[in-house]
């Protein structure tokens, strides 16, 4: 995918209890420096990742016919897109071109200071100080260099998805907290036939997360933020999260043709295997009930089966047992998008929508206060989750940047297909860094 080179590292942890502990000012504050705010019509297009009917979908949807309602001269007109193709495809193309949506899908890190090279992104900064001084340090994902350009509506921890029945059907008594005792349940899991994990190779990033997770566990944390700070990664343990990645692949705990599976499109999807009980777990974010529930006829998932864990320790590696994986998502406004798109970005993160968001029960809301509109009890153990881990490392190939990313994850997929090494993955990710 086509990026600016990138200028600076990024921030690559936010702090977790603080993030729980985030507040944002509703729409509509002294900062609005526009006297002609809603005074003539405006089309916004706003491109985001719901792509799938069900609760997220919906929900966006009713944020901006809220907002419409509010300002009738403001219409939305909503693209919903794969994350995998808005990501890596639209996204980028629609940048460089002359015609970017208005409002859009923004993963902050290393992507957001490409995109802020370029010059594609509208400065927020004076319009949403109050909103960023309640968020705390996550908003610190979507600035550069002291300047905001985008604000967060979800963040929380990655662990796995898994089915509480197959587990007691296969005798899994308690949940795996070392890598011992996941290795253990795939076999638990195989022996009354049932495919132990389902994974989206397909789409790379959900194949990388097993890496990075590695990686977690594999170096300290001091060598995790040096890595991001410096972009250096001479440290063995990054080789090391290959081996291990090897080692667990050995053990063959993925569903067959793994390395075409698509993440979250479908019955046949990584997410629609564990959805429609055909497999037990699945490694992914804290969105991954909302899209199951869309991939199952009666649109309920699995319903009081869902269970959910981090991702286990390994025993005697540097790395901390308690630190994480994870990251949220986000919103930015282009360029030369009209002042309306950053009212619209400041009422998506209000008190009263995240509430709506968070009881959709599709991810963690950042603002403080809406965790109350969290009902499901999974989201809520995510939730506890992300504010007692005690490091949060921001996903890898967001806070190492679109160039480092990509190579990262090209290398990785090729451990999954059998082509490539550990090495190669640290090298490819060093040549990138020199870009």
């Amino acid at each position: 995918m086509a990026r600016s080179r990138r200028t600076r590292s990024v921030l690559a942890v936010f702090a977790s209890a603080a993030l729980l502990a985030t507040g944002v000012a509703a729409c509509g504050s002294d900062d609005n420096t526009s006297g002609e705010l809603y005074k003539n019509p405006v089309t916004l297009t706003w491109w985001h990742n719901a792509n799938q009917d069900g609760p997220g979908k919906d929900y966006w949807k009713k944020v901006a016919d809220d907002f419409h309602a509010l300002h009738p001269t403001v219409t939305i007109e909503i693209e919903a897109i794969e994350t995998n193709a808005l990501q890596r495809t639209r996204i980028p193309a629609a940048l460089q071109s002359n015609d970017p949506p208005d409002i859009f899908q923004a993963w902050g890190g290393g992507e957001i200071v490409d995109q802020v090279a370029a010059d594609y992104l509208k400065d927020i900064t004076d319009q949403t100080k109050a909103e960023v001084a309640s968020i705390g340090s996550a908003a610190e994902i979507w600035a550069v260099d002291g300047r905001q350009y985008g604000l967060p509506f979800r963040m929380g921890i990655e662990g796995f998805w898994y089915n509480k029945a197959m587990f007691a059907q296969a005798g899994i008594t308690k949940v795996p907290s070392t890598l011992a005792e996941l290795n253990e349940a795939v076999t638990k899991l195989k022996a009354i036939n049932v495919i132990p994990i389902a994974v989206g190779a397909g789409d790379k990033w959900p194949a990388a997360h097993y890496w990075y997770n590695f990686a977690l566990r594999d170096c300290s944390v001091a060598t995790l933020r040096a890595a991001t700070k410096e972009q250096k990664f001479d440290d063995p343990c990054f080789v090391k999260a290959g081996e291990d990645l090897q080692a667990f692949l050995a053990t063959n705990p993925f569903q067959d043709n793994f390395i075409a599976t698509k993440a979250q499109e479908g019955a046949n999807s990584s997410a629609g295997l564990v959805a429609n009980r055909k497999a037990a777990m699945e490694l992914m974010g804290d969105w991954n009930k909302g899209v199951m529930e869309t991939l199952t006829p009666d649109r309920k998932g699995l319903g009081d089966d869902l269970g959910w864990f981090p991702f286990p320790g390994i025993e005697g590696s540097p790395g901390d047992p308690k630190a994480s994986l994870g990251g949220g998502d986000g919103f930015a406004c282009a360029k030369n998008a009209p002042a309306e798109c950053v009212e619209f970005l400041k009422y998506i993160v209000s008190v009263d929508v995240q509430k709506g968001y968070a009881a959709a029960g599709v991810g963690i809301p950042v603002a403080k206060g809406a965790e109350a509109g969290l009902t499901d009890p999974v989201l809520q153990t995510i939730q506890q989750a992300t504010a007692q881990a005690s490091y949060t490392q921001l996903w890898l190939d967001t806070a190492y940047g679109s160039t480092i990313g990509n190579a990262m994850n090209d290398g990785i997929i090729k451990i999954f297909a059998g082509a490539g090494t550990p090495q190669q993955v640290v090298d490819q990710m060093k040549a990138a860094a020199q870009k």
